[in-house]
C-alpha cells in the first residue's frame, strides 16, 4: 500500500521497496547491528532508512538497498 507521494515515485522509477521489520527492542538492536556490519552484496549496500517505536514498545524499521558508489 502506498502511503506517501515518494513511495509512488519510487515505484514508478522501479526502485526496490524497503524491507520492513517489526520486533522487540532487543531484536531490533541485533537486526540493526547485522545491517550495519553487512558487506555490500551484488553491488548493493543495505541502509536502515527509518525506524520508530510503536505504542506497544516494539520497534519498526525499514532497510533499503542502495547501489554502491564507484
Amino acid at each position: 500500500m502506498l502511503v506517501r507521494p515518494s513511495d509512488l515515485a519510487n515505484r514508478i522509477a522501479g526502485e526496490q521497496q524497503p524491507e520492513m521489520f517489526t520486533m522487540s527492542l532487543e531484536a531490533a538492536r541485533g537486526k540493526a547491528r547485522e545491517v550495519i556490519d553487512r558487506a555490500p552484496l551484488g553491488g548493493l549496500t543495505p541502509v536502515i532508512e527509518r525506524w520508530r517505536q510503536l505504542p506497544d514498545g516494539r520497534i519498526e524499521l525499514s532497510v533499503r538497498h542502495y547501489p554502491v558508489a564507484d
